[in-house]
């Protein structure tokens, strides 16, 4: 989900900011631990943070893991492909 955001700075300049989502998905195949660790090496999560995301994941099916602009989760999107799971930056 794509939200916009706009920050008044003190010259009363707008400036408006995309963020976007990134997205885990359920599957069968990764471990609770592979993707905690995920979560912690490629989103910065704490062990907590990974844990509540992965538990989300796993009961709903998907977790919004990380907002902010389009690049930056991009990038973070690749990672955790890299390592077999799902994602999308939505």
């Amino acid at each position: 989900m794509t939200q916009t955001k706009e920050f008044v700075w003190e010259d009363e300049e707008i400036v408006t900011v995309e963020e976007h989502s990134l997205v885990v998905f359920n599957d069968d195949f990764n471990t609770f631990e592979h993707v905690i660790q995920t979560l912690i090496d490629v989103c910065n999560h704490t062990p907590e943070q990974a844990e509540q995301c992965t538990l989300l994941i796993h009961y709903k099916g998907k977790c919004t893991v990380k907002e902010g602009e389009f690049d930056m989760l991009k990038a973070m999107r690749n990672a955790i492909c890299d390592r077999g799971i799902s994602a999308e930056v939505l």
